[in-house]
């Protein structure tokens, strides 16, 4: 005869294994619903087609430097600006293999000059008559990334063991429900706040249940997860209402209003509140599982403990970490925009003038909304986790309790 923990554990295997499936399920269907609307591949169309002719980005490889005109730009801290005629051979595409002459335009603040022997990535247009002609788009900073990105790899695993190789597969998942599943439902005119709820959703679930499993633990974090994004997502609601500004105020909504020409359906007003739920979504699930967690050890460690003590160990546990947590968030809106920040300080705005810029108004309401997402989830947290753990210790005390009344 198994022993309780035993059976406990297999309960749960089959019960995680069981969620993994579902999810993956969902997944598949929404990637081939996604493919099967073409949402991918159609808005790429429309943004290559230009004229009588067809842009394509290729990689390439510099060869040779065939002359150059540039000079350093004193105001800009001696960045070069100038132009390059460069020699370059095609690595991918059609035309694959073959040599071009490319010309490379950089200045202060877009291109960079290039050697021989540098990678780039080529502009390729070819004309109704198949003449073509390439120029360089920029620098191919591919191989470099790569290589910082397995380094990140490797400390997570060397540091983090089987833990972070769980974190990592979590991560990547995140990221691939992002770019493959709400990007293009967004561009396809999905609703935004929801969809971007909904999809925060089903990332916590499958990200708790690759590192966790389901145990009271994971449930209890996903569920103060879900309250604090939640929370997070109707104070963003409520502060964009009233203070008169939404997601076409942000930089980059002039570029999405233009892509809805083009064929692009995306609702552009949601995507300030779109971007604090995916904000609020790591610092939140960070804190309700580290909370959860906790209170799952304390129990282990003094079962006699009550529920409301418990809830009082949990919130003592937030608390430390709400002041951390909160810098990271308010810093990483405003390093975000530091050098627009700095521009803004320059100008000598009074306190008025510059707390009722949109600017101000867009990352204050982002890191507040976000913040105050995440402190709520501590007191649901530590309640959820509380009676959960606790519950079984109630179940098996009122059953002696009804056995000692029989007897």
């Amino acid at each position: 005869m198994k022993k309780k923990p035993e059976r406990q554990q297999i309960a749960n295997m089959k019960a995680s294994i069981l969620v993994l499936v579902v999810a993956s399920l969902i997944f598949l269907a929404a990637v081939l619903w996604i493919h099967s609307k073409d949402f991918l591949n159609g808005i790429d169309e429309h943004f290559n087609a230009y004229g009588d002719g067809i842009v394509e980005f290729e990689k390439g490889t510099v060869l040779d430097i065939l002359s150059e005109d540039m000079e350093p730009e004193e105001a800009a801290d001696n960045a070069w600006r100038g132009n390059q005629k460069l020699s370059v051979v095609v690595r991918s595409g059609r035309y694959k293999g073959e040599n071009m002459t490319a010309n490379n335009y950089f200045g202060s603040i877009y291109g960079v000059p290039l050697a021989v022997g540098d990678g780039v990535v080529l502009t390729v247009k070819t004309h109704a008559d198949g003449s073509h002609i390439a120029t360089v788009y920029e620098f191919d900073r591919i191989p470099t990334l790569a290589v910082c990105l397995l380094l990140f790899f490797l400390v997570i695993i060397l540091v983090g063991g089987r833990t972070g190789l769980k974190s990592l597969i979590g991560l990547i998942f995140t990221g691939v429900c992002l770019f493959v599943i709400l990007i293009p439902l967004l561009l396809e005119g999905a609703p935004t706040v929801l969809t971007t709820f909904l999809v925060c959703a089903y990332i916590a679930v499958v990200s708790f249940t690759i590192l966790g499993g389901v145990h009271r633990k994971t449930v209890s974090a996903f569920l103060g997860t879900l309250a604090g994004v939640c929370l997070a997502m109707l104070f963003g609601l409520a502060a964009q209402h009233f203070a008169k500004i939404d997601g076409l105020w942000q930089d980059s909504a002039e570029a999405l209003v233009q892509m809805r020409y083009y064929g692009s359906a995306i609702h552009v007003k949601g995507l300030l509140v779109a971007g604090v739920i995916i904000s609020a979504l790591g610092a939140v699930m960070d804190v309700a599982m580290s909370i959860s967690s906790s209170l799952e050890e304390v129990h282990a460690a003094n079962p006699a403990l009550s529920r409301k003590e418990l809830f009082r160990s949990g919130m003592n546990i937030g608390r430390d970490m709400a002041g951390t947590m909160t810098n990271t968030l308010i810093l990483a809106f405003l390093g975000s925009e530091f050098s627009y920040i700095i521009f803004l300080y320059a100008q000598g705005l009074t306190f008025r003038r510059l707390f009722s810029t949109a600017f101000v108004g867009l990352e204050t309401i982002s890191g507040l909304a976000s913040s105050i997402g995440m402190i709520l989830s501590i007191p649901l947290t530590a309640l959820i986790a509380s009676i959960l753990v606790t519950e079984k210790a109630t179940r098996n005390n009122s059953a002696r309790e009804k056995k000692k009344r029989k007897n």
